[in-house]
């Protein structure tokens, strides 16, 4: 078969075919091995921080349901928020923060919360993980992106992502658009 043959093969092959919706994934350049920093005592303080510690978000605007975490800014409407919760926003955005060290991963996503509030983007999907890799100290990544993501203004609200869209390790992030 020559190539003329092969390029009309997959021609035929491809018609009728519809290209997937493009989502923007900003990925890491490097992916260095996992290094878990904190004790299990030490995420539990964090999360307790998260949740009641001094901070831009109002206390009683977070819920934890297992593994399941919900927060919104004060004066965010319920209706945008319960859409956010069912996964009715498009995801224009990603960053997967696998496998990054908790400073690596908190530049990283500085940047990509930045970068996307500042193009206008609504929705976006942060992949933090489960932690099924950091042994019984269980996950690191995911208490410290939730404290982060708490304290930068262009946050309004976050929820725990839908399963098809990475369940417990995944959050949607709605942006305040600048």
């Amino acid at each position: 078969m020559t190539n003329d043959d092969e390029r009309d093969a997959f021609a035929k092959a491809m018609q009728g075919v519809k290209p997937l919706q493009k989502i923007e994934r900003v990925l890491a350049t490097k992916r260095p091995q996992a290094k878990a920093h904190n004790s299990r005592a030490a995420h539990a303080a964090l999360l307790v921080e998260s949740v009641s510690g001094p901070g831009e978000g109002a206390p009683d605007m977070i819920e934890q349901l297992g593994e399941e975490i919900a927060y919104r800014r004060p004066g965010l409407p319920e209706k945008i928020f319960r859409q956010l919760r069912r996964g009715r926003f498009s995801i224009e955005a990603e960053t997967d923060l696998h496998g990054l060290t908790v400073n690596e991963a908190k530049l990283l996503l500085r940047d990509f919360i930045g970068e996307s509030a500042q193009r206008r983007l609504g929705c976006v999907r942060v992949i933090h993980g489960k932690g099924l890799g950091s042994g019984p100290r269980g996950p690191v990544l995911k208490g410290n992106v939730q404290r982060w993501l708490m304290q930068w203004d262009e946050v309004l609200a976050f929820v725990t992502a839908r399963v098809r869209d990475g369940g417990s390790g995944a959050v949607y992030v709605l942006l305040r658009r600048r």
